[in-house]
């Protein structure tokens, strides 16, 4: 039997699955814009080319589609600087392409989800430039944190905190004042406890979803509200001790009464559009919060992400998600890879090793278990993430020649490895042209000889392609009463050492997480499965890295 035992036409993908509480089991495609598609030639992708691919994510078989920022921004970190929250940055068009974007992608039934930044803005808002020309004592420089420095002359921060990016989070300015950035110096962070800024990020949700989008991402949803009096970290046991409790610029418990303000607003909008927390958290119960019935609808699940490929560890945090997640009523999420990490086909081509990886790995393994762990991703109780690619089964480009690399954390010591770039390089989508159909004009990062035959082209109409696996994995999501919205699953406990197996209505799930093939009891008629396998007198062998997706009565 081939690992596509289906004879669901991909159309069937289409077939739209829920028209309510639809983010309870969506499969949502994250877009990279610089990355996903170019229209003008000029390398560097844009919301015309985004509106121009949107039927392949329509026969792809997804739900909604999440856009990294498009916003006006100097870009000093792909984006996420905005120096305009109401205008569309000029390399990627204007806002009739955002317009169209959204037209065109609910004339496919495919919903829109905007990226939201508003822990922080670009040093370029009109806001930080005005507070930092009026100098010391603008009431401007209120909407930041800015402060005075330690030391005789005030030459030292204003407390110890380091930006994620590497090195101190303040930047001292000529007029003596110290700003805060958790990220990037052209990252200044916006004070939450000013009034006017509560009141600008309520005005620009109103305006985008008077435009017309379905929902938002909400960027570093954790890291709005700031301890009071901006406490030092501390060093030593302190300082270890914080890594299992709530940071002070982390997870501070009144980021809760903005998201329910925020909960309000969206409510009054029709067609049940949605908030997705991008919530860095201690623990899942933590996580679990910021999805309380009257807050956000989702969050990110980034235990699940930094998941080694291992069956226990693996079971373990399925079982903490859906548990925490049944109190407060929100889906579990799932995800595997998206802008900041590396992709996971080449994660599991490594050894374990967190989710910035450096080198290539062996790639076919890497790929064998990518699949796998697809398709036991979207076997699961929930809503899934699929950032943009992944369905090509596309590595990471771990050898970019540094001089073309712009992560601006690869610039900075101590801080995020710096190597997101890797999976930030333009996807291909024909054999041929200068940037396998990204583009007429070359691409931003160099693309690899080897992606010609991981393009959309190639892959398209091959059964054995990763491509056609997601089609048939999402055809099938839609169709199959056992798989999208749920809050638990049944787990067999005789399953063999190193293999995770359970069932949902009608429906079960193996994964073979071993080195080696494993002969099981079928339990029913293969429906899907990431590698070849075959049933005889009952049993299979179930390859090694694999997952096969079962019918049972």
């Amino acid at each position: 039997m081939s690992q596509h035992s289906t004879d669901e036409p991909v159309a069937a993908a289409t077939t739209t699955r829920r028209a309510t509480d639809w983010w309870r089991d969506a499969v949502i495609y994250q877009v990279y814009p610089r990355s996903f598609a170019d229209s003008d030639g000029d390398g560097t992708g844009d919301l015309e080319g985004i509106r121009r691919r949107l039927p392949h994510l329509r026969e792809l078989g997804v739900d909604a589609v999440w856009l990294s920022p498009f916003y006006a921004s100097p870009q000093a970190d792909g984006g996420y600087d905005v120096a305009d929250y109401r205008a569309v940055d000029p390399m990627y068009g204007t806002l009739l392409d955002a317009d169209a974007v959204i037209r065109d992608a609910h004339a496919l039934d495919l919903r829109i989800i905007v990226d939201l930044v508003p822990n922080h803005s670009s040093d370029q808002h009109e806001w930080f430039k005005r507070a930092v020309a009026d100098g010391p004592g603008s009431p401007l420089r209120d909407r930041y944190h800015f402060r005075a420095g330690k030391g005789a002359n005030g030459e030292l921060p204003p407390n110890d905190w380091e930006s994620i990016f590497g090195g101190p989070a303040w930047t001292r300015l000529p007029d003596g004042e110290w700003y805060l950035h958790l990220f990037a110096p052209e990252q200044p962070d916006l004070n939450w406890e000013h009034p006017a800024v509560a009141d600008e990020f309520r005005s620009i949700l109103r305006f985008w979803l008077d435009m017309g989008v379905d929902g938002f991402r909400v960027d570093v949803a954790h890291g709005l509200v700031k301890a009071e009096g901006l406490p030092d970290l501390g060093g030593g046991e302190q300082l270890k001790l914080l890594g299992n409790d709530v940071m002070p610029f982390f997870d501070q418990d009144g980021v809760h009464e903005i998201y329910r303000s925020w909960r309000t607003i969206l409510d009054e909008y029709d067609g049940e559009r949605i908030f997705v927390a991008e919530a860095w958290t201690p623990t899942v119960e933590r996580t679990a919060n910021y999805v309380r019935p009257d807050e956000l609808h989702q969050a990110f699940n980034f235990q699940y992400l930094g998941a080694p490929w291992d069956a226990e560890g693996l079971r373990g945090i399925i079982d903490s998600s859906l548990d925490a997640m049944r109190p407060v009523g929100a889906p579990a999420t799932w995800v595997l890879s998206n802008h900041d990490v590396t992709r996971h086909a080449t994660r599991y081509a490594n050894p374990p090793g967190g989710t910035q990886i450096r080198t290539p790995g062996d790639r076919e393994l890497g790929l064998r278990r990518a699949r796998a762990a697809t398709l036991l991703m979207l076997a699961l109780p929930g809503s899934a993430y699929i950032y943009q690619g992944e369905e090509l089964g596309l590595p990471d480009v771990t050898d970019l020649p540094d001089e073309v690399r712009q992560d601006p954390s690869y610039f900075r010591a101590e801080g995020q490895d710096g190597f997101r770039d890797g999976c930030r390089v333009p996807i291909p989508w024909t054999r041929e042209g200068s940037s396998y159909g990204f583009g007429d004009g070359g691409s931003w990062l160099p693309q690899p000889d080897t992606w010609a035959e991981l393009s959309v082209e190639a892959q398209t109409g091959d059964p054995d392609s990763t491509l056609e696996m997601y089609r048939s994995a999402l055809a099938l999501r839609r169709t199959t009463p056992g798989l999208g919205a749920g809050d638990g699953v049944k787990w067999h406990g005789d399953a063999p050492q190193g293999v995770l197996h359970f069932e949902r209505s009608g429906f079960a799930c193996t994964v073979n997480t071993t080195g080696a093939a494993v002969r099981i009891d079928a339990p029913g008629d293969v429906l899907l499965a990431s590698a070849p396998v075959e049933v005889a007198d009952g049993h299979v062998e179930l390859p090694a890295d694999a997952t096969v997706w079962w019918e049972i009565a």
